[in-house]
């Protein structure tokens, strides 16, 4: 029963009380298996609030993440997030089991560019620094000099201090990166199934209706798009603005569930929702993540040399924010 009566403290001005009475036995479950197994679920901003509120132990964007992996003394991490998360989650603590609830949470950004072609990518541009959005499968991180997240991308590419970069595999992460920075950038053609479906004039739609309202954009967002937002940033950076900012009226362009567990700590905020889901994310629920627990699946494993090459691009992206 306490447990059951802190689901409802954690839950109760987020859910209605019969879907927390609902949820709570699995809470419960939940909550047992992490004593038992000294477990800790990381949970991404764009879970629904009853993984994001109900029952992670660290949130965050992909930045925030890979710190919280690499600095965890749990013995197994829970990745409530997708697979290239729980495979920078197992980079950074090979020593630990991680494990993600769901096997099919994949990318479309990862699922867009292997190994081989950044190796052709350097034939191509020999001597230029690849740059490596976290939205990839370990494999292509251990061809890449640096990694990035959407929150530290421009801070990567200057710390580099050359001309020219080649950054894969967003496109429009990169199309951002090069407005903001000196730097020419050699873009590869991938994109977020979830964020290249915005459009300016749907931005244009939401200022007609809404009087006064402040649009905020993820940089994985189509330039259009970004061009009639009032602010553009990563999932940290938006998170920031509407602290600092406190808009009477918002609308965050980017994944549905985000809206969701912002809105709690900004109660002073109305939220227009546009709900853009990602697929992959809401793979992982509630009842999968207990079962993750339960019968310690699915492991996520990577090739110890590949990830020893791996770990050193992801650990140059840490270093420039420490």
């Amino acid at each position: 029963m306490a447990v059951a009566r802190d689901a409802f403290a954690r839950l109760g001005n987020i859910l209605p009380d019969v879907e927390i009475a609902v949820l709570a036995p699995v809470i419960d479950e939940i909550e047992r298996l992490k004593r038992e197994r000294n477990a800790v679920v990381l949970a991404h901003n764009y879970m629904t609030p009853d993984i994001f509120h109900g029952v992670a132990d660290l949130t965050g964007d992909s930045l925030a993440l890979a710190r919280l992996a690499a600095k965890t003394d749990a013995d197994v991490i829970v990745m409530a997030g997708v697979h290239f998360m729980a495979e920078t989650a197992k980079i950074l603590n090979p020593e630990k089991t991680v494990l993600i609830p769901d096997l099919r949470a994949g990318c479309s950004l990862a699922e867009g560019i292997t190994a081989a072609d950044v190796r052709k990518l350097r034939e191509r541009y020999p001597g230029v620094p690849v740059v490596t959005y976290v939205n990839t499968s370990a494999e292509v991180k251990a061809e890449s000099d640096i990694c990035c997240t959407s929150s530290n991308a421009v801070e990567v590419v200057r710390s580099l201090g050359v001309p020219r970069v080649i950054f894969i595999p967003d496109q429009y992460l990169g199309k951002w990166v090069a407005s903001q920075t000196d730097v020419e950038v050699i873009l590869w053609q991938g994109s977020c199934e979830v964020h290249e479906r915005f459009t300016g004039e749907e931005l244009r739609e939401y200022r007609k209706q809404h009087d006064g309202i402040r649009i905020i954009a993820h940089p994985e967002c189509p330039p259009d798009v970004l061009d009639e937002a009032d602010y553009v940033g990563s999932t940290s950076g938006m998170i920031t603005y509407l602290k600092r900012e406190k808009p009477r009226k918002v609308v965050l362009i980017t994944e549905c569930s985000m809206s969701d567990n912002v809105a709690v700590e900004a109660r002073e905020t109305e939220f227009v929702r546009p709900c853009n889901l990602c697929p992959h994310m809401k793979r992982i629920t509630l009842e999968n993540l207990r079962d993750a627990l339960r019968d310690m699946k699915h492991v996520v494993d990577v090739d110890p040399e590949i990830a020893a090459r791996a770990r050193s691009s992801v650990e140059r992206m840490l270093a420039v924010n420490a």
